[in-house]
């Protein structure tokens, strides 16, 4: 059994245990490492995340495959972890695009990733149901073409570009689980009924991202809901960024520097780098 066999079967029984796990989402490889050394058990990358570190703006086509694929196979690298990929819409409109994007994904020694049903288009940004399940039929396709596991995960985008369609969100996610999806997300569900409805509508694994909405919801609650996996998406690059702003800003305004005094220190980050290449 090669090592990417062994991670892509370990990532399929994380999905398979009867209990929740999180899915942190590093940006560069030091957040990798130091993810794996505090303890995380898979990884995911982030395509905005990503592009931020790179001065990029968070939009299909700001990366191309070749940026992101890159980037990907970086973070495999990184550590022993298995590794599963945001690739957004798969980088190309057509079905035949999005098994290009599988195969360079399995090429790079990734064991999963995300493909969602997102245009690009800002006057038309969801693709129409249909092909949308062409789209994630044809992932499939491809994944059934590898000789290890490699979990599918459709995403259904409808809430993050202002279609608040609960019916045709749950409709597009159980038409990605009939063509044969391994895990189906929905980032940006209103509440916790919202994401225990399509958990009981569906027989895969459900994934949600934490940092979109639900303020204030506990990994137990998604749990009881029936999710099993959350991932943070952007959301650990976003808190990195954040406290960088925050304490620029103190300085700017008012010269403190008091921000620096919740800084991680140097032993504490170089102890996580380390623990993380060797897990």
């Amino acid at each position: 059994m090669t090592n990417q066999h062994a991670k892509a079967d370990a990532f399929k029984r994380l999905h398979e245990r009867n209990k929740l796990f999180v899915l942190p989402n590093p940006w560069d490889v030091g957040s990798a490492r130091m993810l794996a050394g505090l303890g995380f058990e898979a990884l995911a990358t982030t395509s905005a995340g990503f592009a931020f570190s790179q001065g990029k703006l968070d939009s299909i086509g700001a990366m191309t495959r070749d940026d992101i694929i890159a980037h990907a196979k970086d973070i495999v690298d990184a550590t022993s972890l298995p590794v599963s990929a945001d690739l957004e819409n798969g980088y190309g409109d057509s079905p035949e695009d999005v098994q290009k994007t599988i195969h360079a994904a399995a090429a790079a020694g990734l064991v999963g990733c995300t493909i969602e049903d997102t245009t690009g288009d800002k006057d038309n940004p969801i693709y129409d149901k249909a092909f949308a399940i062409e789209r994630i039929a044809a992932a499939v396709e491809a994944v059934k073409s590898l000789d290890f596991p490699f979990m599918l995960t459709a995403r259904a985008e409808n809430y993050l570009h202002g279609r608040a369609d609960f019916a045709d969100t749950l409709e597009r996610l159980q038409g990605y689980e009939a063509v044969g999806a391994d895990v189906l997300y929905a980032p940006g569900l209103p509440d916790l009924d919202a994401i225990k409805t399509v958990c009981d509508s569906v027989g895969k694994p459900v994934n949600v991202v934490a940092g979109i909405g639900l303020p204030g919801v506990l990994s137990s609650e998604l749990e009881q809901a029936g999710v099993r996996r959350v991932s943070a998406g952007s959301s650990l690059a976003r808190v990195a960024i954040g406290s960088m702003i925050n304490a620029s800003n103190a300085i700017l305004e008012s010269g403190s520097f008091a921000a620096f005094d919740t800084a991680a220190s140097f032993k504490e980050i170089e102890d996580l780098i380390q623990r993380g290449v060797k897990v």
